[in-house]
């Protein structure tokens, strides 16, 4: 009879990180086949200061905000594959759709439509960040500017975790590109508009270093929540010739950022974690509202002691964007996240200003619940 049984969807699909524990159902059928399935959600509740139709009350909307279907089968030991959806809030497009040549923990070839490597925040994405949900359009633009859907690009990428104990993580890839969200066209949409341009290739790299534990897989997460003591070092660059294109001219792109975890398990206590990043946006002049530096910083506890079924992590975190234009962009987030089930099942409570140059403050209240299954 065949046997179906709970595992960690990634690890099905020797892919992402281990640590993620990200549920699902693994179908075994035969020696190294199996097919595996699941499915995420988040839905939340908003009220944001003057949201309403009126202009002058808060507005009050329930939302899903992200509803996912995960699917991975595996040939044998070393070619595997992956096929997500998410829904854009109108249909079910494509997330991720890949092939996956695990050759060694050192050597490892994806190709197909993926995220693109970038910064930490971007790999981790709305599911895995600290706070739940994603803080990209502030200073992690990766996600915001760079993709087809969510941030995924058509290319290939080859990544692995060297050195002892695998704590040199590197991944660098080409990709489609010319599909920034920034005010650019893509590559079809400037040959319709009569733009002359070459289609040169986006290149894009990640290298990471992990002096406490090691983080191994391609993928990230924003916070271990107190499983793993983590110090870590990242930089991440993207490069595309001709990346930029406007009707009114066409520009190269490239962006680089440095970020950085520590977090820290304290005995009988709980874990302490505090994140930082540095960016840097070049539109090659042509876009200049999406050209400057932006930073973020960021801070938690989790108490182990639990409360009920879960555990309380309130947490900080500050960002920054200055652009060209001068017209900054500044957001505070004050929450507090009760975990349940790692990032399997948590509820997040965050309230968040916004400030936006010479414009009035914005604050918003958002209680969130994510699951996965």
């Amino acid at each position: 009879m065949m046997k179906i049984r709970k595992r960690a969807l990634l690890a099905a699909l020797a892919a992402a990180a281990p640590m993620l524990a990200h549920a699902g159902a693994t179908i075994p059928i035969g020696e190294d086949k199996s097919v595996s399935v699941g499915f995420g959600m988040r839905g939340s509740y908003s009220s944001i200061e003057d949201g309403a139709s009126n202009g002058t009350s808060r507005s009050n909307d329930l939302n899903l905000d992200s509803a996912r279907l995960f699917f991975g089968a595996s040939l044998n030991k070393n070619i595997k594959g992956m096929f997500n959806t998410e829904w854009d809030g109108d249909k079910i497009r494509v997330l991720d759709a890949a092939g996956q040549f695990a050759i060694s923990p050192e050597l490892n070839i994806w190709a197909g439509r993926l995220l693109s490597p970038s910064d930490r925040a971007n790999m981790a994405g709305p599911y895995y960040s600290l706070g739940g949900g994603y803080w990209a359009g502030v200073s992690s633009r990766y996600g915001y500017n760079g993709g087809i859907f969510r941030g995924r690009d058509d290319g290939v990428v080859v990544w692995g975790n060297v050195l002892e104990g695998g704590k040199l993580g590197y991944s660098f890839g080409a990709f489609e590109g010319h599909t920034f969200g920034i005010g650019s066209l893509t590559q079809n949409q400037a040959r319709a508009a009569g733009v002359k341009t070459s289609d040169s290739l986006m290149y894009a790299g990640r290298v990471q270093y992990d002096f406490w534990d090691a983080e191994p897989g391609y993928y990230g997460t924003g916070n271990y929540l107190g499983g793993k003591d983590i110090l870590a070092i990242g930089v991440a660059a993207r490069q595309q010739k001709d990346g930029v294109l406007t009707l009114s001219g066409v520009g190269d792109y490239s962006a680089w950022n440095v970020d950085f975890l520590l977090e820290k398990r304290i005995p009988g206590s709980g874990a302490f974690a505090i994140e930082a990043a540095y960016y840097d946006y070049d539109t090659d002049n042509v876009i200049k509202s999406e050209q400057g530096e932006a930073w973020s910083a960021g801070a938690s506890y989790i108490f182990e002691q639990g409360m009920g079924a879960g555990k309380l992590q309130p947490f900080v975190r500050f960002q920054k964007f200055t652009p060209d234009t001068h017209l900054n962009t500044r957001q505070s987030d004050v929450g507090v996240n009760y975990i349940i089930d790692g990032y399997n099942a948590q509820v997040s409570a965050v309230y968040s200003r916004t400030k936006v140059a010479a414009t009035p403050d914005q604050n918003k209240f958002v209680v969130a619940l994510q699951l996965q299954y």
